[in-house]
């Protein structure tokens, strides 16, 4: 972490524990900050990914109380990779099962990248649960979003030199099919496929996330993290073969379900993962949202502009409990 970038100090959670939601799926939560303090979901990006502790550090202690949960099949929930009853609508119901067991009347949405699709997903359909929403990078889950990131004349056409790579690694790529052969291979019960793709999969990742980094040597990976990788993938494999069970359309109906909640919209201008247009066509879905696009900022929330915009919205809905002085642009 860029030693700049305005967090607060770590700290243990309150509370953390596994919910039983289902289908076999158990999640695992953690309460953080302040017990009395304002509600926060917070929703992680992927799908396939999870929360970290440096996610915490976005909320000041003393003023939030903060619920953080790895989705259906990631991180610490159990089963790790499993797809099976892993769908929106389940992740959906998820969070309504989690608030309930909190005793959490309502509370503010804060979700970047799928984790904004998702946001969008609840509060489309939870209206009156949801105090407000702050959402960044954000992502439609519609096939052109994936035609972009997957693409030789999207993302591909910018990281040239990882697009080589990438198209070393899975042929497909180069004949604009990247996504269905890494699906294929990740579904698939070759294990050393599947291992493959996830680490070519990753690198892409990486790359396209931070395009002025060096390409970093392949990591030597431990059974346990590449396994971990793997499942990691196979999640966001399942979920992006469907359009993560929603596409574009079904998100920016859901943003229009949610007029009258207080939004705030934050997009880097430098984001290859997720277009700007993402946060454009949201905040005109959404009457009254707040959009601010950050200079010098891309798909990572901990660079130092970026976590500096997230803070501050947080910081401003805690004060006025609305965007509607919340300075965009």
């Amino acid at each position: 972490m860029a030693p700049n970038v305005p967090l607060f100090p770590p700290k243990p959670p309150l509370a953390h524990g596994l919910l039983d939601v289902g289908d076999g799926h158990r999640l695992h939560f953690e309460r953080c900050g302040n017990p009395d303090g304002l509600p926060v979901l917070f929703l992680h990006g992927g799908p396939g990914s999870c929360c970290s502790p440096r996610h915490r550090q976005f909320f000041d202690p003393a003023r939030f109380h903060v619920v953080l949960f790895d989705q259906r099949g990631c991180g610490r929930s159990t089963p790790r990779g499993g797809c099976h009853a892993n769908t929106t609508r389940e992740l959906v119901e998820d969070i309504e099962r989690l608030r309930l067991h909190l005793g959490i009347e309502r509370w503010l949405v804060f979700g970047g990248s799928w984790g904004a699709a998702l946001a969008v997903a609840w509060c489309g359909a939870n209206p009156d649960r949801c105090l407000g929403a702050i959402l960044r990078g954000s992502f439609l889950t519609g096939q052109a979003d994936l035609d972009w990131f997957f693409g030789p004349e999207g993302a591909g056409a910018i990281c040239t030199e990882a697009w080589s790579t990438l198209c070393a690694a899975v042929p497909e790529a180069a004949e604009g099919r990247a996504l269905a052969a890494l699906c294929a291979a990740l579904a698939g019960t070759d294990a050393r496929a599947a291992a493959r793709a996830a680490q070519a999969w990753a690198a892409w990742e990486e790359a396209v996330i931070a395009p002025a980094r060096p390409a970093p040597p392949p990591p030597a990976r431990d059974t346990e993290a590449l396994g971990a990788l793997i499942d990691k993938y196979r999640v966001q494999a399942h979920y992006l073969a469907h359009r993560c069970f929603l596409g574009e359309d079904a998100v920016l109906e859901a943003a229009r379900r949610m007029a009258g909640i207080p939004t705030a919209l934050l997009h880097g201008r430098l984001d290859l993962v997720c277009r700007a247009r993402n946060a454009q066509r949201l905040h005109q879905a959404l009457p009254g949202s707040r959009l601010r696009l950050i200079d010098g900022a891309g798909h990572n929330p901990f660079e130092p502009e970026m976590a500096r915009a997230l803070m501050g919205a947080l910081e401003h809905f805690a004060l006025q409990g609305d965007f509607r002085r919340w300075p965009a642009g």
